[in-house]
């Protein structure tokens, strides 16, 4: 620890007699300083010994001494050292009673004991404290070097709630609580995520100090990265700020955590090639070969039922965007993905696939598991930004994503192209998040939608549009009461209030004017969902 009064009080050779102020002798002493000016505050900065002869002060004027002490207190003077028999014989005790009434230790200093004496005995205590500070620091770098290389991030913050005398926590690039030490700690940094969703905001690498009203806690956040965004942040919360040797030991841990959770580029780089391959070889048909590439890098995940996921920036420039990287979201809506799926595996100790492919996502993952629950959220959260009036258009920032059924690796293509047919559906009909399945459980109607598939129905039928126009019949009602009725004349005649030989009629100048014969099935096909794009019920 520092150099305190007491500490110099009881230094054999200083002889220090102590003449008000006893209560407050444990008040660090940040140097020794000897100063013979009326008023040496503005030379101060605090934490000062204040060393005198009363060489120029009027140390007998009760008034004069309250004023002089009075603004030694205000400038952070923990400590007055008065020399006697050089100016005076004693220390007056006009000193000694404004020392006592403003609670500032007076030291007496004998004759024989130099002022050099003092500044050296606080400097060398301070040499002292800074090497044990040092030392203390290098065993604490070793011991959490120990530990992050024997228990992981785990017992790393084990190791630094113990070197702080409070509570480590490490959250990931999402902002959630990853690990916690001591295990209560668990509460209180779950308090402080959206202090942590705040620094993540910031250009790494960022740090923020915050409180607890309700613990009384002092939390320093650190993020963790090497990269613009960060990809895991640490709480270290301690009752007092951190001394020297404890930010020692926060910096250790900083390091060696940003080692263990930011993968390098060259690393990251070789999985994703891997991944890529494993694709390949999943869509070419050859789970075997898959298998044997992989190894143990996705552990069970091409062993159960997985969904694939597909999905694409709204817009070009922001799929440019991507084309290099996904690692660092940085405004990149595919990063953001990748970040998401990826934390939320981690979490829960899932094997997650990622893939850049091209201008696209591909992501594997286990079906019911929290990567595709993460991807749904994710989707779902860019739904509800979109509902909200002032972000109601399109951004170019914005997904779309296919989410295949669930299937196995001989089925990774069927599932690709699941994933590919449910995000052109999104695309269509401006959502975030299609499923497959959803489009098999719900009608085929809402896919008439498209503009190609209007235009297409406008052209068929606006031969019978024109003709019923001039009023020579009822062309469109009668063919389409004929198809809803499967081609059974007497039913639809009933439905129009016609005879059956009169909608034979009408059928025979449908098939002249579009040049078609209704006993084609593709073309009574065409003609129904024809009808039902220009007029859907």
């Amino acid at each position: 620890m520092p150099p305190t009064l007491a500490s110099l009080v009881h230094h054999s050779a200083l002889k220090l007699t102590v003449r008000a102020g006893e209560d407050r002798l444990d008040v660090p002493v940040r140097w020794a300083h000897v100063s013979e000016l009326a008023d040496p505050v503005p030379y101060m900065e605090g934490g000062e010994l204040l060393l005198i002869t009363a060489l120029k002060l009027d140390a007998d004027d009760p008034e004069a001494m309250r004023r002089y002490v009075k603004r030694l207190v205000g400038a952070g003077v923990v400590g007055l050292g008065f020399a006697v028999g050089v100016n005076y014989d004693e220390i007056p005790k006009a000193l000694v009673d404004a020392a006592e009434q403003e609670g500032l230790p007076l030291l007496e200093v004998p004759r024989r004991t130099p002022f050099l004496a003092i500044s050296k005995a606080v400097s060398a205590a301070i040499a002292a404290d800074q090497y044990r500070a040092v030392t203390a620091g290098f065993a604490a770098q070793r011991e959490l070097t120990r530990q992050a290389l024997s228990a992981g991030p785990e017992g790393l913050l084990t190791a630094l709630a113990a070197q702080v005398d409070g509570w480590a926590a490490l959250y990931d690039a999402s902002g959630a609580v990853v690990a916690t030490a001591p295990e209560w700690a668990g509460r209180r940094a779950a308090r402080i995520t959206a202090d942590v969703e705040r620094l993540r905001e910031r250009p790494a690498p960022a740090s923020s100090v915050v409180g607890s009203p309700e613990t009384e806690d002092r939390v320093e956040l650190h993020s963790l990265g090497t990269g613009r965004r960060p990809r895991a942040a640490l709480a270290v919360g301690t009752a007092a700020p951190l001394g020297t040797a404890e930010r020692y030991a926060v910096h250790s841990a900083i390091a060696l955590l940003t080692l263990t959770t930011e993968r390098s580029r060259s690393l990251q780089a070789a999985e994703q090639r891997i991944g890529a391959a494993v694709l390949r070889m999943l869509l070419a048909g050859q789970p075997d070969h898959a298998r044997a590439v992989a190894g143990d890098l996705y552990g069970g995940l091409l062993d159960a039922p997985f969904r694939m996921i597909v999905a694409e920036p709204v817009s070009a420039s922001a799929a440019r965007a991507h084309a290099d990287t996904h690692a660092h979201a940085g405004g990149d809506p595919l990063g953001g993905l990748a970040e998401t799926v990826e934390a939320a595996a981690a979490r829960s100790g899932e094997a997650v696939l990622v893939v850049p492919e091209g201008e696209r996502l591909v992501v594997l993952a286990g079906d019911g598991g929290a990567a595709v629950a993460a991807c749904a959220e994710y989707a779902a959260a860019l739904e509800a930004a979109r509902a909200v009036p002032e972000h109601a258009a399109v951004d170019e920032d914005e997904l779309v994503v296919g989410l295949s059924a669930p299937a196995g690796p001989i089925a990774a293509a069927a599932a690709y192209k699941q994933a590919e047919q449910a995000l052109s559906v999104a695309r269509r009909r401006g959502r975030v998040l299609v499923e497959h399945e959803q489009l098999a459980a719900g009608s085929v109607l809402p896919l008439l939608a498209d503009d190609a598939v209007k235009a297409f129905a406008d052209g068929l039928l606006r031969p019978l549009y024109e003709h019923d126009a001039t009023g020579r019949g009822d062309l469109v009602a009668s063919l389409r009461a004929w198809l809803s009725r499967h081609g059974q004349w007497d039913a639809a005649a009933a439905d129009l209030g016609v005879h059956r030989h009169t909608l034979r009629y009408r059928m025979r100048r449908v098939e002249e004017i579009l040049g078609r014969s209704l006993d084609d099935p593709d073309v009574r096909m065409e003609l129904w969902l024809a009808l039902k794009a220009t007029t859907p019920e």
